[in-house]
C-alpha cells in the first residue's frame, strides 16, 4: 500500500523507537478519529500496544532525520486535512518540519483539535485560546492531554512504503533516558504526588522513592508554594496536566483545582488518613492510613533510608494577654468599665472597648 485512503480526514503521525509508542500517543490517535500512520523502528509491535486506534498504517523507516522524515511524509499526508502529533521529543522534531513540507500553519500545544483549528493556552497557563485557520493545518497534542476516545482492542496493522528521499538535517548520535527527576512530569508513566499532609521531610524522601521506582515526583499548589517542590511540578488546572499509568497521591485532599490537571490516568491511589476525601473517592485503591508513614514503610521496602519527620501542626495566633483584674471601686474606660462611656466612638456612633469592639451586643475575639 502506498496511499492512504481517500477523503481521510485526520490522521496521528507516531515516531516509533524500539517497538514503544511514544507519549501521548493514544490521545492524539483520538482526536483524529482513531487513524494512525505509525513510522520508525518497531512499528507493528506498537500498533497492537494502542487503545484507541480504530485502523493503524504502519511504515518501518528505521532511524532517519526528521528532516528526511518529513519529505517523505509529505506526499503521502498531502490529502490529510488535519496531521496531528504528539508533543513528544520527536514529535515536536517532526512537527514544524512536516509543516514547512506541507506548507501548512502549525499550531503547537494543542488541548483539543476541530476541523477548523485547535484550542490551546497561553504560555503561563491561565487562559484558553481557540486558534482557528482557513484550511489545512498540523498541530502537535500537548503532552498530559487525557485521551477522548474509548478504549478498542487491538487493530491489525497494515503495511505502507512511503517514497524515497533525503534532506540534509541534523544527525542523531544517540538518544539518552532522562535521569531519575529530570523527565517532564506529562511524559511520565508514573507519577508520586505530594500533598499538605506530606510535609516538607516526606516530600524529600518522595523523590528518592520515585527515583526508585522509576517515577516521577510531583505536588500540589500548597506544596510548591510551600517551597517542598518547585513550580514545574506543579500538578492541577494553574500548573501541569498529567496522564500517567499510575499515579499515587500522598496526603492530596483531591481539591478540584488539582484533580483538574490530572486527566485521565489509568490507575489511582490514594493515601490519607480521611477516608471521605476526594482523592479517596476517586480513587482505585484507597489506603487509610498516615501518609508519611506509608511512604517510609515503602522506602524501606525498597531499601531506602526511611528517615521521615512529621509535619509541623499548624500555628495559631496567640490570644492577647488577658487585662489585669481591677477593683470594683475603680473604674476604667472601656468595655469592663460598668456605667462608662468611651470617649472614641465606633462607626455607627456606639461606644467602643479598648479592642475597638462595641461595648453592646456580643463580643468577638480577635484571632
Amino acid at each position: 500500500m502506498t496511499a492512504l485512503p481517500p477523503g481521510t480526514p485526520a490522521v496521528a503521525v507516531l515516531v516509533i523507537r524500539r517497538g514503544t509508542p511514544p507519549d501521548g500517543a493514544d490521545a492524539a490517535v483520538a482526536e483524529a478519529g482513531g487513524l494512525a500512520l505509525l513510522v520508525g523502528d518497531g512499528t507493528a509491535e506498537a500498533a497492537g500496544r494502542l487503545r484507541t486506534a480504530v485502523r493503524a498504517w504502519c511504515a518501518e523507516t528505521g532511524t532517519v532525520t526528521p528532516g528526511t522524515l518529513a519529505a517523505r511524509l509529505a506526499p503521502l499526508l498531502a490529502p490529510v486535512h488535519s496531521v496531528l502529533l504528539p508533543a513528544s521529543h520527536d514529535g515536536r522534531d517532526l512537527a514544524p518540519r512536516l509543516a514547512a513540507a506541507l506548507d501548512r500553519p502549525l499550531l503547537p500545544e494543542a488541548l483539543a483539535v476541530t476541523p477548523t483549528g485547535a484550542e490551546t493556552r497561553t504560555p503561563d497557563g491561565r487562559c484558553a485560546v481557540d486558534l482557528t485557520v482557513d484550511g489545512p493545518f498540523v498541530a502537535t497534542l500537548r503532552g498530559g492531554t487525557p485521551a477522548t476516545g474509548p478504549e478498542r482492542p487491538a487493530c491489525p496493522p497494515e503495511p505502507l512504503a512511503l517514497t524515497a528521499a533525503h534532506v540534509p538535517d541534523a544527525r542523531v548520535l544517540e538518544v539518552r533516558e532522562p535521569r531519575p527527576g529530570t523527565r517532564a512530569l506529562p511524559e511520565a508513566r508514573r507519577v508520586l504526588g505530594a500533598g499538605a499532609g506530606l510535609g516538607a521531610a516526606g516530600t524529600r524522601l518522595l523523590g528518592s522513592v520515585a527515583a526508585a521506582l522509576d517515577a516521577e515526583a510531583g505536588g500540589t499548589r500548597v506544596a510548591t508554594d510551600a517551597g517542598w517542590l518547585g513550580h514545574d511540578r506543579q500538578i492541577g488546572t494553574t500548573g501541569i496536566t498529567v496522564a500517567p499509568d499510575l499515579y499515587i497521591a500522598f496526603g492530596v485532599s483531591g481539591a478540584t483545582h488539582h484533580t483538574g490537571g490530572l486527566g485521565s490516568p489509568r490507575h489511582v491511589v490514594s493515601v490519607n488518613t480521611d477516608p471521605a476525601c476526594p482523592m479517596t473517592a476517586m480513587a482505585d485503591l484507597g489506603i487509610v492510613a498516615d501518609a508519611p508513614g506509608v511512604l517510609a514503610e515503602l522506602a524501606r521496602r525498597l531499601g531506602l533510608d526511611p528517615v521521615v519527620e512529621p509535619p509541623p501542626a499548624p500555628r495559631r495566633p496567640a490570644r492577647p494577654p488577658a487585662a489585669p483584674a481591677t477593683s470594683p471601686s475603680t473604674p476604667r474606660t472601656g468595655a469592663c468599665a460598668p456605667h462608662a462611656e468611651s470617649t472614641h466612638p465606633t462607626p455607627q456612633g456606639r461606644p467602643a472597648g479598648d479592642d475597638g469592639s462595641s461595648t453592646t451586643g456580643p463580643r468577638r475575639d480577635r484571632t
